[in-house]
């Protein structure tokens, strides 16, 4: 099966012309003009980006969702590929109901009408990964079955080999083969689609999402029905709503259009800044418009998240980008260990400043923040940066976000609804409410270890050799005299500060 795959693969390079991407190296390029002259039947005249994309639809939605992956991955792929990968679409048959009904009898150990009280056999979304039907529960509550493909996992095997057995030409043909790092590439291309093949997994994605936003007031998230969930089978609460690229369904349905797009926004850093945790797969069809105004986030297989870390140098990067202070922002790149120690601050400098001028030419409303992070990726290669897996998710995920809020509010000012919003987490992060907040975080361990230390610090004397060990008590001693004053305030304040983290915590 492989082998016919391979030369299914063969045909579909050559037919699209994408030999010239392997044999672009100067050792090999004398090799193109007898492969065109040989191979009459093909049309070079489009553009490679195209060529591509046409390749990889006709290859297959694996191949589809690896373009869709490679179109985020703008810090190594040429401007023209990505642009042209961009606009890949997963559009993916339904497998047959019979199948679907097999599958869920299989998981089950039972009947199908034993399980739900109704099931829809014709299927509402279909794509590469799984497929999706309604059903109503014995209780009466209505569902929606996300079923996985059937041998979905040895078509991906088997992909995937080939896959990687093609970033290894790429990698030693192209000349920029090995910039591009193909293999890394396909590597995580690989635990993408692993992680999307484990519905128990994408199940506590969106359990962990809907506990993040218990309140609702923004974004609905559907309950998971875990009775009913396996790593084959997710079952949750189906969600009613209209598709929010419905811009004309939506007014007609008396909905607030400008402040749904500043909503968007606003759930958007909430996600990021607030939890860490954010929907990185937010296109429009994985989104619903309740009646009422508010979001409904679906499809939870692609997940990104951040370090406090990570959240703290990007608040301060997005300030200090509008302040326009280059110099902080190439500062905020080294010190977080996003670009090399080595790196010269005003040569960086130099490099932010000639990108972003130009920006802040035009009005605020019309400034990308995802288009500051794409073109801060690329200036960072010249520099050596390795781009941050967590990072290029979320700039994906910007991307989408502000694509989807200017086509619902074209009028929609992007750094006027983030920057209050930054600004007032930075001041919780660093005030004396961040104070609390991380004192109260880490009350229970302070409470542990404090009446632990008199034994640590005999653990650690008893390590000593003798020899050591009566200096250092000696000098302990002398310094304990010394700073009795201190400890003792030391003391009280430690003690004040606990009984304040428990009173906040209990009170």
């Amino acid at each position: 099966m492989r082998f016919f795959r391979l030369i299914k693969i063969i045909y579909i390079v050559l037919r699209f012309g994408l030999d010239e991407f392997l044999l672009a190296h100067e050792r090999t390029s004398w090799l193109l003009r007898p492969i065109n002259v040989l191979l009459f039947f093909r049309d070079n005249s489009r553009p490679r980006g195209l060529r591509l994309r046409l390749a990889l639809e006709a290859l297959g939605p694996i191949f589809v969702k690896f373009g869709q992956l490679l179109s985020t991955r703008r810090d190594l792929i040429p401007t023209d590929i990505s642009d042209a990968l961009a606009s890949l679409q997963d559009r993916v048959p339904p497998f047959p109901s019979a199948q679907a009904v097999a599958l869920l009898e299989s998981a089950y150990g039972k009947p199908l009408q034993e399980v739900f009280a109704s099931f829809d056999q014709l299927p509402v979304a279909s794509a590469s990964v799984a497929q999706v039907h309604f059903a109503v529960l014995p209780d009466g509550r209505e569902v929606a079955v996300k079923i996985l493909r059937p041998g979905i996992q040895q078509i991906i095997e088997h992909d995937l080999a080939l896959l990687d057995i093609a970033a290894s030409l790429i990698e030693r043909l192209w000349e920029d083969g090995k910039r591009l790092k193909p293999k890394e590439v396909v590597a995580e291309f690989e635990k993408t689609l692993h992680d999307e093949l484990d519905l128990m997994r994408e199940a506590a994605n969106a359990s962990q999402l809907r506990r993040n936003f218990i309140d609702a007031s923004l974004l609905l998230v559907p309950e998971i029905y875990w009775d009913w969930c396996s790593e084959q089978v997710m079952v949750m609460q189906r969600m009613h709503g209209i598709p929010v690229s419905q811009i004309a369904a939506l007014r007609e349905a008396g909905i607030d259009v400008p402040k749904l797009a500043s909503d968007g926004v606003t759930i958007f850093y909430t996600q990021v800044f607030r939890d860490g945790f954010f929907h990185a797969d937010m296109h429009p069809g994985n989104i619903l418009v309740a009646l009422d105004g508010r979001y409904v986030a679906l499809d939870f297989g692609i997940m990104g998240t951040l370090t406090d870390n990570d959240k703290h140098y990007l608040a301060h990067n997005f300030i200090a980008f509008f302040n326009r202070d280059y110099r902080r922002v190439a500062e905020l790149h080294i010190e977080s260990g996003w670009a090399p120690a080595s790196t010269r601050i005003d040569e960086f400098e130099a490099a932010i400043r000639a990108v972003c001028e130009p920006i802040f030419d035009k009005p605020l409303r019309e400034v990308s923040f995802g288009r500051i992070l794409l073109r801060l990726f690329q200036t960072s290669r010249r520099f050596g940066i390795q781009i941050q897996p967590q990072l290029v998710l979320l700039q994906k995920t910007l991307l989408n976000i502000e694509g989807l809020g200017l086509q619902l509010d074209p009028e929609l000012d992007l750094w006027k609804t983030a920057k209050p919003w930054l600004e007032r987490w930075m001041s919780e992060q660093i005030g004396w409410r961040g104070f609390l907040k991380t004192l109260k975080r880490e009350a229970p361990r302070f409470a542990t270890l404090v009446p632990e230390l008199p034994r640590l610090i005999h653990q650690r004397l008893k390590q000593e050799p003798y020899e050591h060990a009566a200096p250092l008590l000696l000098e302990l001693v002398i310094q304990q005299r010394r700073r009795n004053g201190w400890l003792s305030l030391i003391a009280v304040l430690l003690a004040s500060a606990l009984a304040l983290a428990f009173y906040v915590q209990f009170g």
